[in-house]
Protein backbone atom coordinates (compact mmCIF):
# COMPACT_ATOMS: atom_id res chain seq x y z
CA UNK A 1 0.00 0.00 0.00
CA UNK A 2 1.47 3.20 -1.05
CA UNK A 3 1.23 6.82 0.69
CA UNK A 4 -1.96 7.80 -1.10
CA UNK A 5 -3.68 4.72 -0.70
CA UNK A 6 -2.46 4.75 3.12
CA UNK A 7 -4.03 8.71 2.94
CA UNK A 8 -7.57 7.17 1.80
CA UNK A 9 -7.24 4.44 4.17
CA UNK A 10 -7.00 6.87 6.76
CA UNK A 11 -9.65 9.29 6.00
CA UNK A 12 -12.51 6.77 5.48
CA UNK A 13 -11.12 5.48 9.32
CA UNK A 14 -11.19 8.49 10.58
CA UNK A 15 -14.46 9.48 9.22
CA UNK A 16 -16.63 6.39 10.81
CA UNK A 17 -14.66 6.64 14.09
CA UNK A 18 -14.53 10.41 14.74
CA UNK A 19 -15.23 10.12 18.56
CA UNK A 20 -11.79 8.39 19.17
CA UNK A 21 -8.87 10.61 20.12
CA UNK A 22 -7.04 11.34 17.11
CA UNK A 23 -3.59 13.27 16.30
CA UNK A 24 -2.96 14.10 13.00
CA UNK A 25 -0.56 16.92 12.66
CA UNK A 26 2.21 15.91 11.14
CA UNK A 27 4.95 17.19 13.68
CA UNK A 28 3.58 15.59 16.75
CA UNK A 29 2.63 12.31 14.66
CA UNK A 30 6.47 12.21 13.89
CA UNK A 31 7.21 12.56 17.18
CA UNK A 32 5.61 10.01 18.32
CA UNK A 33 6.40 7.65 16.09
CA UNK A 34 10.48 7.65 17.58
CA UNK A 35 11.65 5.84 19.97
CA UNK A 36 15.68 5.57 21.18
CA UNK A 37 16.69 4.10 18.36
CA UNK A 38 19.28 7.08 17.65
CA UNK A 39 21.67 5.80 20.33
CA UNK A 40 22.52 3.57 17.48
CA UNK A 41 23.92 5.98 14.53
CA UNK A 42 23.25 2.90 11.73
CA UNK A 43 19.54 2.61 12.65
CA UNK A 44 19.24 6.82 13.46
CA UNK A 45 20.12 6.84 9.40
CA UNK A 46 17.80 3.70 8.64
CA UNK A 47 14.75 5.15 10.27
CA UNK A 48 15.18 8.94 9.81
CA UNK A 49 12.02 9.45 7.49
CA UNK A 50 9.79 6.58 8.76
CA UNK A 51 6.69 7.79 10.57
CA UNK A 52 3.15 7.10 10.97
CA UNK A 53 0.39 8.89 9.23
CA UNK A 54 -1.51 9.16 12.34
CA UNK A 55 -1.39 7.92 15.90
CA UNK A 56 -4.58 6.76 18.28
CA UNK A 57 -5.10 6.96 21.81
CA UNK A 58 -7.86 4.29 22.62
CA UNK A 59 -9.41 4.43 26.25
CA UNK A 60 -10.80 1.35 26.15
CA UNK A 61 -10.71 -1.89 24.91
CA UNK A 62 -14.21 -1.59 22.99
CA UNK A 63 -12.11 1.60 21.07
CA UNK A 64 -9.34 -0.52 20.52
CA UNK A 65 -11.43 -3.16 19.15
CA UNK A 66 -13.01 -0.95 16.55
CA UNK A 67 -9.77 0.15 15.41
CA UNK A 68 -8.58 -2.69 14.73
CA UNK A 69 -11.70 -3.56 13.17
CA UNK A 70 -11.12 -1.02 10.96
CA UNK A 71 -7.67 -1.19 9.85
CA UNK A 72 -8.09 -4.63 9.34
CA UNK A 73 -10.95 -3.67 6.86
CA UNK A 74 -8.82 -1.61 5.08
CA UNK A 75 -5.47 -3.30 5.12
CA UNK A 76 -3.89 -0.49 6.80
CA UNK A 77 -0.82 -1.42 9.08
CA UNK A 78 -1.46 -1.15 12.94
CA UNK A 79 1.77 -0.34 15.43
CA UNK A 80 1.84 -0.08 19.16
CA UNK A 81 3.41 2.29 21.46
CA UNK A 82 4.03 2.03 25.10
CA UNK A 83 6.53 4.40 26.87
CA UNK A 84 8.97 4.95 23.69
CA UNK A 85 12.00 3.76 25.51
CA UNK A 86 13.51 1.10 23.42
CA UNK A 87 16.21 1.35 21.27
CA UNK A 88 15.86 -0.93 18.50
CA UNK A 89 13.05 1.31 16.18
CA UNK A 90 10.68 -1.30 17.67
CA UNK A 91 8.02 1.44 17.31
CA UNK A 92 9.29 2.98 14.12
CA UNK A 93 6.37 2.06 11.41
CA UNK A 94 8.30 1.05 8.43
CA UNK A 95 5.40 1.35 6.32
CA UNK A 96 3.21 3.78 7.73
CA UNK A 97 -0.42 2.99 9.45
CA UNK A 98 -1.76 3.75 12.95
CA UNK A 99 0.24 4.30 15.57
CA UNK A 100 -1.52 3.04 18.64
CA UNK A 101 -0.85 5.00 22.38
CA UNK A 102 -1.58 2.55 24.12
CA UNK A 103 -0.91 4.91 27.47
CA UNK A 104 -4.54 4.81 28.19
CA UNK A 105 -4.24 1.26 29.59
CA UNK A 106 -2.51 2.35 32.72
CA UNK A 107 -4.69 -0.11 35.64
CA UNK A 108 -3.52 -2.45 37.89
CA UNK A 109 -6.28 -4.95 38.01
CA UNK A 110 -5.05 -7.50 40.54
CA UNK A 111 -2.73 -7.84 43.46
CA UNK A 112 -2.40 -11.13 45.07
CA UNK A 113 0.41 -12.67 47.56
CA UNK A 114 3.11 -12.20 44.99
CA UNK A 115 1.51 -11.95 41.84
CA UNK A 116 0.56 -8.80 39.63
CA UNK A 117 -2.15 -8.45 36.61
CA UNK A 118 -2.05 -5.24 35.24
CA UNK A 119 -2.91 -3.15 31.72
CA UNK A 120 -0.02 -3.05 28.88
CA UNK A 121 0.42 0.65 29.03
CA UNK A 122 0.87 1.36 32.94
CA UNK A 123 4.24 2.37 33.69
CA UNK A 124 6.30 0.16 35.65
CA UNK A 125 7.25 2.65 38.34
CA UNK A 126 3.39 3.16 38.47
CA UNK A 127 3.10 -0.50 39.17
CA UNK A 128 5.54 -0.65 41.95
CA UNK A 129 3.83 2.48 43.67
CA UNK A 130 0.92 -0.18 44.47
CA UNK A 131 3.16 -2.90 45.18
CA UNK A 132 5.59 -1.68 47.18
CA UNK A 133 3.36 -1.25 50.29
CA UNK A 134 1.51 -4.62 50.01
CA UNK A 135 5.57 -5.71 50.47
CA UNK A 136 6.33 -6.77 47.16
CA UNK A 137 8.15 -5.16 43.99
CA UNK A 138 9.24 -5.70 40.24
CA UNK A 139 11.51 -8.93 39.96
CA UNK A 140 13.32 -7.51 36.58
CA UNK A 141 12.48 -3.77 35.05
CA UNK A 142 14.77 -1.61 33.06
CA UNK A 143 16.93 1.09 33.95
CA UNK A 144 13.95 3.24 32.31
CA UNK A 145 10.91 2.26 34.78
CA UNK A 146 10.09 6.03 35.33
CA UNK A 147 8.48 6.45 31.71
CA UNK A 148 8.80 2.20 30.21
CA UNK A 149 5.35 0.50 30.26
CA UNK A 150 4.87 -3.27 31.08
CA UNK A 151 3.87 -3.64 27.66
CA UNK A 152 6.60 -2.17 26.41
CA UNK A 153 9.02 -4.51 28.15
CA UNK A 154 7.11 -7.05 27.08
CA UNK A 155 7.49 -6.57 23.75
CA UNK A 156 10.71 -5.29 23.18
CA UNK A 157 12.42 -5.36 26.67
CA UNK A 158 14.89 -7.75 28.49
CA UNK A 159 15.54 -7.96 31.97
CA UNK A 160 17.70 -5.14 34.00
CA UNK A 161 17.24 -4.21 37.84
CA UNK A 162 16.50 -7.52 39.35
CA UNK A 163 18.11 -10.00 36.68
CA UNK A 164 20.61 -10.58 39.09
CA UNK A 165 17.91 -12.35 41.17
CA UNK A 166 15.42 -13.51 38.86
CA UNK A 167 17.09 -13.94 35.01
CA UNK A 168 15.63 -12.18 32.34
CA UNK A 169 12.05 -11.14 31.86
CA UNK A 170 11.92 -14.71 29.82
CA UNK A 171 12.95 -16.73 32.58
CA UNK A 172 10.84 -19.16 33.44
CA UNK A 173 8.65 -18.64 36.46
CA UNK A 174 8.85 -14.40 36.18
CA UNK A 175 5.82 -14.03 33.63
CA UNK A 176 2.58 -15.92 34.19
CA UNK A 177 0.68 -15.55 31.80
CA UNK A 178 -0.92 -12.47 29.26
CA UNK A 179 -4.05 -11.41 27.40
CA UNK A 180 -4.22 -10.52 24.06
CA UNK A 181 -6.04 -8.76 21.45
CA UNK A 182 -6.00 -10.53 18.11
CA UNK A 183 -5.61 -8.30 14.64
CA UNK A 184 -9.07 -9.93 13.00
CA UNK A 185 -12.14 -8.82 11.10
CA UNK A 186 -13.41 -9.94 14.46
CA UNK A 187 -10.87 -9.26 17.00
CA UNK A 188 -10.78 -12.38 19.78
CA UNK A 189 -9.94 -11.27 22.96
CA UNK A 190 -6.98 -14.48 24.52
CA UNK A 191 -5.51 -15.83 27.89
CA UNK A 192 -2.25 -17.31 27.19
CA UNK A 193 -0.73 -18.74 30.28
CA UNK A 194 3.21 -19.52 30.39
CA UNK A 195 5.06 -20.92 28.24
CA UNK A 196 2.94 -19.94 25.12
CA UNK A 197 2.90 -16.55 26.89
CA UNK A 198 6.25 -15.86 25.70
CA UNK A 199 6.10 -16.29 22.30
CA UNK A 200 4.47 -12.68 22.28
CA UNK A 201 7.39 -11.47 24.50
CA UNK A 202 10.24 -9.56 22.45
CA UNK A 203 8.47 -9.43 18.74
CA UNK A 204 8.12 -5.74 19.04
CA UNK A 205 4.29 -5.81 18.92
CA UNK A 206 4.84 -7.57 15.25
CA UNK A 207 2.33 -11.02 16.29
CA UNK A 208 -0.40 -9.53 18.68
CA UNK A 209 -2.27 -6.89 20.73
CA UNK A 210 -1.03 -7.69 24.29
CA UNK A 211 -3.72 -6.04 26.74
CA UNK A 212 -2.42 -6.62 29.94
CA UNK A 213 0.69 -9.01 31.73
CA UNK A 214 0.57 -10.82 34.78
CA UNK A 215 3.83 -11.32 36.33
CA UNK A 216 5.37 -12.74 39.75
CA UNK A 217 6.65 -10.49 42.32
CA UNK A 218 9.50 -10.51 44.72
CA UNK A 219 9.28 -9.54 48.41
CA UNK A 220 10.65 -6.03 49.41
CA UNK A 221 13.68 -5.01 51.48
CA UNK A 222 14.88 -1.21 52.42
CA UNK A 223 17.68 -1.27 49.61
CA UNK A 224 20.93 0.93 50.25
CA UNK A 225 21.88 2.74 46.39
CA UNK A 226 26.50 2.42 46.52
CA UNK A 227 28.88 3.63 44.26
CA UNK A 228 32.18 2.57 45.03
CA UNK A 229 35.40 3.10 43.18
CA UNK A 230 38.40 1.58 42.18
CA UNK A 231 42.01 2.53 40.27
CA UNK A 232 42.27 -0.58 38.86
CA UNK A 233 39.81 -1.81 36.15
CA UNK A 234 40.57 -5.68 37.33
CA UNK A 235 39.89 -5.23 41.16
CA UNK A 236 36.47 -3.51 40.08
CA UNK A 237 35.68 -6.45 38.48
CA UNK A 238 36.82 -9.23 40.61
CA UNK A 239 34.93 -6.98 43.51
CA UNK A 240 31.77 -7.07 41.30
CA UNK A 241 32.22 -10.62 40.46
CA UNK A 242 32.49 -11.52 44.11
CA UNK A 243 29.67 -9.41 44.91
CA UNK A 244 27.55 -11.09 42.38
CA UNK A 245 28.66 -14.73 43.74
CA UNK A 246 27.59 -14.32 47.48
CA UNK A 247 24.74 -16.07 47.62
CA UNK A 248 23.79 -14.47 51.11
CA UNK A 249 24.77 -10.89 49.91
CA UNK A 250 20.71 -9.48 49.36
CA UNK A 251 20.89 -7.65 46.02
CA UNK A 252 19.03 -6.15 43.62
CA UNK A 253 21.18 -4.63 41.01
CA UNK A 254 24.97 -4.72 40.31
CA UNK A 255 27.10 -2.73 37.39
CA UNK A 256 30.60 -2.75 36.63
CA UNK A 257 31.61 0.69 34.64
CA UNK A 258 35.22 1.48 33.39
CA UNK A 259 36.89 4.60 33.09
CA UNK A 260 35.87 7.45 31.60
CA UNK A 261 31.99 5.86 31.70
CA UNK A 262 31.66 7.53 35.62
CA UNK A 263 33.36 10.68 34.16
CA UNK A 264 29.72 11.17 32.14
CA UNK A 265 27.69 11.13 35.06
CA UNK A 266 27.39 15.45 35.98
CA UNK A 267 25.42 14.78 38.86
CA UNK A 268 27.81 13.24 40.13
CA UNK A 269 31.18 14.46 39.37
CA UNK A 270 33.19 15.46 42.70
CA UNK A 271 32.37 12.32 43.79
CA UNK A 272 35.81 10.62 42.70
CA UNK A 273 38.51 10.97 39.99
CA UNK A 274 37.69 10.68 36.36
CA UNK A 275 39.98 8.13 35.76
CA UNK A 276 38.40 5.80 38.46
CA UNK A 277 36.48 2.72 37.62
CA UNK A 278 33.11 2.16 39.45
CA UNK A 279 30.43 -0.57 40.71
CA UNK A 280 27.08 0.22 40.86
CA UNK A 281 25.33 -1.69 43.39
CA UNK A 282 22.09 -1.69 45.11
CA UNK A 283 21.76 -3.98 48.42
CA UNK A 284 20.02 -4.92 51.45
CA UNK A 285 20.28 -2.98 54.39
CA UNK A 286 21.02 -6.20 56.26
CA UNK A 287 23.50 -7.07 54.04
CA UNK A 288 25.43 -3.84 53.65
CA UNK A 289 27.96 -4.51 56.22
CA UNK A 290 30.01 -7.32 54.05
CA UNK A 291 30.75 -4.06 51.61
CA UNK A 292 33.24 -2.85 54.18
CA UNK A 293 35.11 -6.08 53.67
CA UNK A 294 35.17 -6.71 50.09
CA UNK A 295 36.44 -3.43 49.27
CA UNK A 296 39.25 -3.35 51.60
CA UNK A 297 40.13 -7.10 50.15
CA UNK A 298 39.86 -5.53 46.66
CA UNK A 299 41.01 -2.06 47.06
CA UNK A 300 38.15 -0.25 46.78
CA UNK A 301 36.88 3.33 47.89
CA UNK A 302 32.86 4.55 48.77
CA UNK A 303 32.29 7.42 46.86
CA UNK A 304 28.19 7.80 47.00
CA UNK A 305 25.82 6.21 49.36
CA UNK A 306 21.71 6.83 49.67
CA UNK A 307 18.64 4.86 50.62
CA UNK A 308 16.62 3.69 47.66
CA UNK A 309 13.68 4.98 48.30
CA UNK A 310 14.03 8.20 49.16
CA UNK A 311 16.82 8.38 46.36
CA UNK A 312 13.76 7.28 43.73
CA UNK A 313 11.28 9.88 45.16
CA UNK A 314 14.00 12.80 44.35
CA UNK A 315 14.37 11.44 40.92
CA UNK A 316 18.06 10.86 41.62
CA UNK A 317 18.42 7.16 41.90
CA UNK A 318 21.81 5.23 40.68
CA UNK A 319 19.72 2.22 38.82
CA UNK A 320 18.70 5.35 36.32
CA UNK A 321 23.19 5.25 35.73
CA UNK A 322 22.82 1.24 35.12
CA UNK A 323 21.75 -0.70 31.72
CA UNK A 324 20.81 1.35 28.79
CA UNK A 325 20.83 4.61 30.81
CA UNK A 326 24.52 4.27 30.79
CA UNK A 327 24.34 4.92 27.45
CA UNK A 328 21.97 8.02 27.46
CA UNK A 329 24.15 10.03 30.34
CA UNK A 330 27.01 9.31 28.13
CA UNK A 331 25.91 10.76 24.77
CA UNK A 332 25.01 13.79 26.53
CA UNK A 333 28.46 14.13 26.93
CA UNK A 334 29.88 12.67 23.99
CA UNK A 335 27.44 12.34 20.91
CA UNK A 336 30.11 10.57 18.79
CA UNK A 337 29.64 7.16 21.18
CA UNK A 338 27.24 4.32 20.25
CA UNK A 339 27.26 0.67 22.16
CA UNK A 340 26.96 -3.09 22.05
CA UNK A 341 24.75 -5.72 23.95
CA UNK A 342 27.23 -8.73 24.49
CA UNK A 343 26.36 -11.88 26.18
CA UNK A 344 29.53 -13.49 27.77
CA UNK A 345 30.10 -17.52 28.69
CA UNK A 346 29.07 -18.07 32.32
CA UNK A 347 31.78 -20.44 32.59
CA UNK A 348 33.93 -17.89 31.23
CA UNK A 349 32.85 -14.15 31.67
CA UNK A 350 35.73 -12.90 33.76
CA UNK A 351 38.52 -13.89 31.52
CA UNK A 352 36.53 -12.85 28.39
CA UNK A 353 35.57 -9.03 30.03
CA UNK A 354 39.44 -8.71 30.25
CA UNK A 355 40.55 -10.14 27.24
CA UNK A 356 37.79 -8.05 25.21
CA UNK A 357 38.88 -4.94 27.40
CA UNK A 358 42.55 -5.07 26.52
CA UNK A 359 42.08 -5.66 22.87
CA UNK A 360 40.17 -3.11 22.56
CA UNK A 361 41.05 -0.17 24.65
CA UNK A 362 39.72 2.99 24.76
CA UNK A 363 37.64 2.14 20.88
CA UNK A 364 35.36 -0.18 23.15
CA UNK A 365 34.56 1.02 27.32
CA UNK A 366 33.47 -1.86 29.20
CA UNK A 367 29.86 -1.90 31.07
CA UNK A 368 28.85 -4.82 32.44
CA UNK A 369 26.07 -6.11 33.93
CA UNK A 370 25.82 -8.78 35.87
CA UNK A 371 22.51 -11.10 36.39
CA UNK A 372 21.63 -14.75 36.17
CA UNK A 373 20.83 -16.57 32.68
CA UNK A 374 17.48 -18.69 32.08
CA UNK A 375 19.30 -21.63 33.60
CA UNK A 376 20.14 -19.88 37.08
CA UNK A 377 23.78 -19.11 36.32
CA UNK A 378 25.83 -15.91 37.52
CA UNK A 379 26.82 -14.25 33.86
CA UNK A 380 27.66 -11.01 32.86
CA UNK A 381 26.14 -9.16 29.76
CA UNK A 382 28.18 -6.15 28.10
CA UNK A 383 26.73 -2.40 27.20
CA UNK A 384 30.08 -1.55 26.35
CA UNK A 385 29.91 2.01 24.78
CA UNK A 386 32.14 2.60 21.34
CA UNK A 387 33.68 5.45 20.14
CA UNK A 388 32.28 5.15 16.56
CA UNK A 389 34.12 5.83 13.07
CA UNK A 390 32.09 3.35 10.03
CA UNK A 391 29.51 1.16 9.88
CA UNK A 392 31.71 -1.40 8.67
CA UNK A 393 34.37 -0.54 11.65
CA UNK A 394 31.37 -1.42 14.09
CA UNK A 395 30.60 -4.54 12.23
CA UNK A 396 34.03 -5.68 12.64
CA UNK A 397 33.98 -5.14 16.57
CA UNK A 398 31.17 -6.86 17.32
CA UNK A 399 32.67 -10.16 14.83
CA UNK A 400 35.95 -10.00 16.73
CA UNK A 401 33.52 -10.30 20.09
CA UNK A 402 31.62 -13.49 17.98
CA UNK A 403 35.56 -14.08 17.42
CA UNK A 404 36.39 -14.55 20.72
CA UNK A 405 32.90 -16.46 21.92
CA UNK A 406 30.94 -13.61 23.19
CA UNK A 407 27.60 -13.43 21.22
CA UNK A 408 26.20 -10.01 19.99
CA UNK A 409 22.30 -9.37 20.69
CA UNK A 410 22.83 -6.86 17.71
CA UNK A 411 21.49 -3.34 18.96
CA UNK A 412 22.31 -1.84 15.43
CA UNK A 413 19.08 -3.74 13.02
CA UNK A 414 15.72 -3.48 13.30
CA UNK A 415 14.54 -6.96 12.06
CA UNK A 416 13.72 -8.95 15.12
CA UNK A 417 15.34 -11.99 14.02
CA UNK A 418 18.62 -10.01 13.05
CA UNK A 419 18.73 -8.82 17.02
CA UNK A 420 18.33 -10.92 20.15
CA UNK A 421 16.14 -13.51 18.77
CA UNK A 422 19.16 -14.56 16.42
CA UNK A 423 17.39 -16.70 13.60
CA UNK A 424 13.91 -17.30 12.48
CA UNK A 425 11.49 -18.87 14.45
CA UNK A 426 8.43 -20.86 13.01
CA UNK A 427 7.07 -20.40 16.21
CA UNK A 428 6.99 -16.56 16.64
CA UNK A 429 5.97 -16.63 12.92
CA UNK A 430 2.95 -19.34 13.79
CA UNK A 431 1.46 -16.71 16.41
CA UNK A 432 1.73 -13.97 13.82
CA UNK A 433 -0.53 -16.36 11.31
CA UNK A 434 -2.56 -16.91 13.92
CA UNK A 435 -2.68 -13.74 15.82
CA UNK A 436 -2.52 -11.53 12.52
CA UNK A 437 -3.44 -13.22 9.66
CA UNK A 438 -2.90 -10.39 6.96
CA UNK A 439 0.33 -9.09 8.66
CA UNK A 440 -0.65 -5.72 9.64
CA UNK A 441 1.20 -5.19 13.13
CA UNK A 442 4.13 -3.72 13.11
CA UNK A 443 4.59 -4.98 9.45
CA UNK A 444 8.65 -5.24 8.68
CA UNK A 445 10.50 -5.97 11.40
CA UNK A 446 9.47 -9.58 11.35
CA UNK A 447 11.79 -11.05 8.64
CA UNK A 448 10.23 -14.92 8.93
CA UNK A 449 6.63 -13.78 8.35
CA UNK A 450 8.16 -12.50 4.66
CA UNK A 451 9.25 -16.33 3.93
CA UNK A 452 6.33 -18.16 5.90
CA UNK A 453 5.52 -20.01 2.90
CA UNK A 454 8.80 -22.25 3.71
CA UNK A 455 8.38 -22.88 7.06
CA UNK A 456 6.96 -25.42 9.36
CA UNK A 457 4.16 -23.37 10.97
CA UNK A 458 1.96 -24.86 13.35
CA UNK A 459 -1.90 -23.95 13.14
CA UNK A 460 -2.40 -23.91 17.00
CA UNK A 461 1.18 -22.68 18.77
CA UNK A 462 -0.33 -20.94 21.61
CA UNK A 463 -2.78 -24.08 22.31
CA UNK A 464 -5.84 -22.45 22.70
CA UNK A 465 -7.44 -25.60 21.02
CA UNK A 466 -7.25 -29.43 23.21
CA UNK A 467 -4.88 -31.68 21.36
Amino acid sequence: MDSEQRKRALALIQQALPDLEWTLQAPKVKRLSRDFHWFSPVLKQQLEHKQADAVVRPRSEEELKVLVKACVQHRLPLILRGGATGNYGQLVPLQGGILVDMTGFNQVLQLGEGVVRAQAGIRLADIETVTRPAGWELRCMPSTYRLASLGGLYGGGFGGIGSINYGPLAAPGNVLGIKVMTMEAEPRILEVPAPQALLLHHAYGSNGIVLEVELALAPTHRWVERLDVFDDFTDALDYANAFARSPGLVKRQLALLAAPIPSYFSHLNGHYRASQHAVISVIAQESEGLCAGLLMKHRGHGAVRQAADEAREANASLMEYCWNHTTLHALKVDSSLTYLQTAFDPANYRRQIIAMAALFGDEVISHIEFLRDNDGNITASGLQLVRYSTAERLNEIMQIFRDHDVKINNPHVFHIEDGKQGEIKPEVVSVKQCLDPNGLMNPGKLRGWDVRDTLALDNDPLLLTDR
